[in-house]
């Protein structure tokens, strides 16, 4: 079965590997690289089709799941762990699931992804809905963890998405939404972090950013919902705010820490010129969609 996986053939650029230099090691992995992009571009219409699905489970109170073994599922668990921060998400809009548990960041956990039952397990664990999203990810597109997850969510009434790196991948048949990211053998025969973890990781890129932009999360290009919870972030609160009204960083400040370090809420108020209050409302009316806020008040 593995033999037919174009992520398991061997790489015929690097059947010498081992006898490379570090220079050519470099050059190859650099050359296999560039293909990456092109593969998920060839996906476009299906990634299109999975986000819309993703953002139309949000709008009506659902979580998006990412479900996955291995680098795969470090990956979603990443992508899930970084909404919170970016786009001020409760931690359960957007939840990484990895065979083995949080355990398995770090080290491999013998034989969770090989269950059919684990996953359900923990999916049920974590109270999932039919309004919800299951994301499966598996490089190889077989890994019985993600199946067995995908299944449940199915029997429950759940939207169902599957992201591989195989054509015909096996859990794509338990989706309703297939991503098929055909990267081809990697430089290191096997090792799917490689290529196929590259391309997993924009592909989930794509994923979250476009849904949290859909749920009001940007103004223009600017991640207005990001939450100042150090020095760092606060300053960029800061920038997004002058560079999204042109006002001064002295009244960046001081709106900053008025809005109670609400960057959305400061930019409402000094392109509206409305109080705190009205400003609030206004964002509570439009769902957090600055860009419609600020409109409102020009059509009064």
């Amino acid at each position: 079965m593995l033999d037919s996986l174009a992520t398991e053939k061997r790489n015929n650029a690097t059947l010498a590997l081992d006898s490379f230099s570090v220079e050519e090691i470099v050059t190859a992995m650099c050359e296999e690289d560039k293909k990456v992009a092109d593969a998920v571009q060839n996906e476009y219409t299906s990634i299109v089709a999975l986000i819309e699905a993703v953002v139309t489970c949000m709008d009506n109170g659902g979580s998006l799941f990412y479900i996955g073994a291995g680098t795969s599922g470090r990956l979603g668990v990443l992508d899930a762990a970084e909404c919170i921060p970016t786009f001020n998400t409760a931690p359960e809009t957007v939840q990484g699931l990895i065979a083995g548990g949080m355990k398995a960041m770090t080290v491999a956990v013998e034989g969770a992804e090989d269950s059919l039952v684990l996953a359900k397990e923990e999916l049920k664990a974590h109270q999932l809905k039919k309004e919800d999203f299951v994301l499966g990810i598996a490089a190889s597109g077989r890994t019985p963890y993600v199946i067995g997850g995908l299944k449940y969510a199915r029997e429950i009434g759940a939207a169902t998405g599957s992201l591989s790196c195989n054509k015909h991948a096996i859990i794509s048949n338990y989706a309703d939404y297939a991503i098929e990211v055909e990267v081809g053998p990697e430089v290191l025969t096997g090792s799917t972090r490689l290529k196929a973890g590259t391309a997993q990781k924009l592909v989930l890129n794509m994923i979250s950013t476009a849904s949290m932009i859909r749920q009001g999360k940007a103004y223009q290009n600017l991640m207005v919902d990001v939450q100042p919870t150090n020095e760092k972030l606060v300053e960029r609160a800061k920038r997004i705010i002058v560079d999204a009204t042109d006002c001064s960083m002295e009244e960046a400040a001081f709106y900053l820490e008025d809005s109670n370090q609400n960057p959305k809420l400061a930019i409402v108020r000094i392109l509206s010129g409305e109080s705190k209050e009205v400003a609030e409302s206004l964002l509570e009316k439009h769902k957090g969609f600055v860009r419609n806020a600020i409109e409102d008040t020009k059509n009064e």
